[in-house]
């Protein structure tokens, strides 16, 4: 079987302490058609000549440097270049099991799907904990993982982008790209855009992403409860719009505006 291309997405921002161990951890996928684009964000650190020497040596790498602009506008350049027939992201700070995308892309032909959802661990310190909800059983339906999110509004499982893989046509046939104008959730509102056109998704329970928990995160330091309410209130037509569209808005209406007081966690 000849394996499609798939377009790894870094965004890196000051990220030396551990840049070296992500770029190696996808460079050893055990997955060979792959595109590696690393975005510098402008970085202050040495984080773009560690990018460079990668480069140089791994023929897949393929560094874009430009001004410092935020995380989104680093994925938009990344996915604007993009050739993969499949997109995974990858967080500068973060690692991959060395299996990650074989069984994404295993899953993703073996069911037909949009979107593939994985299991992730959650690395605070020492401690390592897999998180994730759905099973393996079966492929979900664009209502059927709409009533699943609806029982974990706010988790990180549906609400980031590195633990997915999506098929870049949808992407570009329908113009989806992360907002730059939020400050957080942008990748929540990527997804819900996605979820849109997107008519199957199916999960993999096998923990493949390594979430290294960052005190210094902006979720971290400056989501409060006003800037909570602020940016949910920004969501919250994107999320009215896509239960509207497939016909569950009435039925979901409470729990979707539980979900704008609902603060986002880690499970």
């Amino acid at each position: 079987m000849t394996e499609p291309l798939v377009s790894i997405i870094v965004p890196v921002y000051n990220a030396a302490p551990h840049l070296a161990a992500c770029i190696q951890s996808i460079r050893r996928q055990r997955y060979s058609n792959l595109e590696i684009l690393l975005v510098n964000d402008g970085s202050r650190d040495v984080s773009l000549p560690i990018c460079d020497m990668y480069a140089r040596t791994d023929s897949r790498i393929t560094v874009l440097d430009q001004p410092n602009s935020g995380v989104s506008a680093t994925r938009n350049t990344a996915m604007s270049v993009a050739r993969g027939e499949f997109l995974q992201f990858v967080d500068s700070d973060d690692w991959l099991d060395p299996n990650a995308t074989r069984l994404m892309v295993e899953r993703a032909l073996e069911t037909d799907s949009d979107l593939v959802i994985s299991h992730y661990c959650r690395v605070d310190g020492e401690k390592i904990s897999v998180h994730g909800f759905l099973d393996e059983t079966g492929v979900l339906s664009q209502r059927d993982l709409a009533r699943q999110l609806m029982e974990e509004p706010a988790s990180f499982y549906y609400g980031v982008m590195w633990n997915k893989l999506y098929r870049r046509s949808i992407i570009e046939e329908h113009g989806i790209r992360c907002s730059e104008e939020l400050v957080w959730s942008e990748d929540f509102l990527f997804n819900l855009e996605y979820i849109r056109y997107a008519g199957r998704f199916c999960a993999l329970q096998t923990p493949i992403y390594y979430y290294r928990k960052n005190d210094k995160s902006i979720t971290a330091t400056q989501i409060n409860l006003v800037n909570l309410v602020k940016v949910k209130k920004e969501l919250f037509p994107y999320y009215k719009e896509l239960y509207t569209d497939i016909g569950l808005y009435e039925r979901y209406k409470p729990q979707i505006y539980k979900y704008l007081i609902a603060a986002a966690d880690h499970r």
